[in-house]
């Protein structure tokens, strides 16, 4: 079973926190990444699909999970998709309510209103027994598997990544805020993406603020871990100290191949 327990984000103290961060691309040249492409290169962006689907699904097939859904007992609901949508943390509503713009009468859609009583809460009232069978068949399409990508971009990637470039950090920079904010949220309260950076910032300068980036990128690492012991589901940090942590300890800004890396103490390797 994917390790799935110890690899979510922390409940939004504020629903509707990823508008606090902007969704632009990055811009070109914005990163001190002088050798590499950015996170936001196609081949750079499937490589951290690859790391973030190791630690949330135990597996570098990130397009085999558009169909998962499960809940894993972490107070959160119904944990689902490509980066784990969650019924309690307002992002799962966010998706569905996406997807049904786009096809009004899919199989999803007749779930809103329980998916909006629910959200903030572990709650299954209204989504049992047929949500689940819902979500298996919607993943089946096109248009939904598209949906949970554009859904990942407004609310994940394209923020971090936006975010990691005003800092002047690279591509490894840009990926470790972008696991940050799949695992605790954007928001900006002690434990979510917001506090760590803040955390981070009070121990050492950003690039774009004259500071060193391995020295910052350790500083935010730090922050990230306090910030994983503070909750059970996430006292294995194995994400970052067995993962991120090698990478930065090899020098390795650019997210360059071949990357080799453990999570929870499974082994993985992308040549």
């Amino acid at each position: 079973m994917p390790h799935r327990a110890a690899a979510r984000r922390t409940l939004l103290a504020a629903l509707g926190a990823t508008a606090i961060l902007t969704t632009q691309r990055i811009a070109s040249g914005a990163t001190t990444d002088t050798t590499g492409s950015g996170l936001d290169a196609p081949d750079k962006k499937d490589i951290a699909m690859r790391l973030v689907c190791s630690a949330e699904n135990s597996s570098l097939d990130w397009r085999a999970q558009y169909k998962y859904i499960q809940d894993i007992g972490d107070g959160r609901g119904y944990t689902a998709g490509i980066i784990g949508f969650c019924s309690g943390t307002s992002d799962l509503l966010a998706l569905v309510e996406l997807y049904t713009e786009r096809v009004p009468d899919n199989v999803l859609a007749a779930y809103l209103p329980a998916l909006r009583a629910v959200d903030g809460t572990d709650s299954h009232e209204g989504l049992d027994p047929g949500f689940p069978a819902a979500w298996r068949r919607a993943a089946r399409t096109s248009a939904f598997r598209e949906a949970q990508n554009d859904e990942r971009d407004r609310a994940y990637f394209a923020p971090a990544v936006a975010r990691a470039g005003k800092d002047g950090v690279g591509t490894l920079g840009q990926f470790a805020y972008y696991d940050a904010m799949v695992m605790h949220g954007p928001g900006t309260d002690s434990l979510c993406f917001g506090g760590i950076r803040r955390r981070a910032r009070a121990n050492a300068a950003t690039p774009a603020d004259g500071g060193d980036e391995t020295t910052y990128l350790h500083a935010f690492l730090d922050a990230r871990v306090w910030a994983m012991r503070q909750e059970a589901a996430h006292e294995d940090t194995s994400r970052v100290d067995t993962a991120q942590r090698v990478f930065l300890d090899q020098g390795n800004l650019n997210l360059d191949l071949p990357l080799d890396w453990k999570v929870y103490g499974d082994s993985y390797y992308i040549g």
